[in-house]
């Protein structure tokens, strides 16, 4: 039989596992993409802060989150 690698799960995650902790990513270790450090940096420009480049890709979500928040770019949902 020819088994397809898939994404996901058979069973659905409970509600909440798309909120999963940054520090909990399988990946959270690895650097940043490249479209994280883009946002982040534009983010970080319009905030007035500096922040190192070499993030991990669960550190550049908080970061992305935080400065969300504190710009008004979040939106309620």
């Amino acid at each position: 039989m020819d088994h397809k690698e898939t994404l996901g799960s058979p069973e659905p995650e409970p509600r909440g596992g798309l909120d999963r902790d940054p520090e909990d990513w399988v990946t959270g270790d690895e650097p940043m993409t490249a479209a994280q450090r883009s946002y982040l940096d534009t983010l970080a420009r319009e905030a007035g802060e500096e922040l190192p480049a070499d993030l991990s890709k669960a550190e550049a979500s908080e970061h992305i989150d935080r400065l969300q928040k504190k710009s008004g770019r979040l939106s309620e949902g």
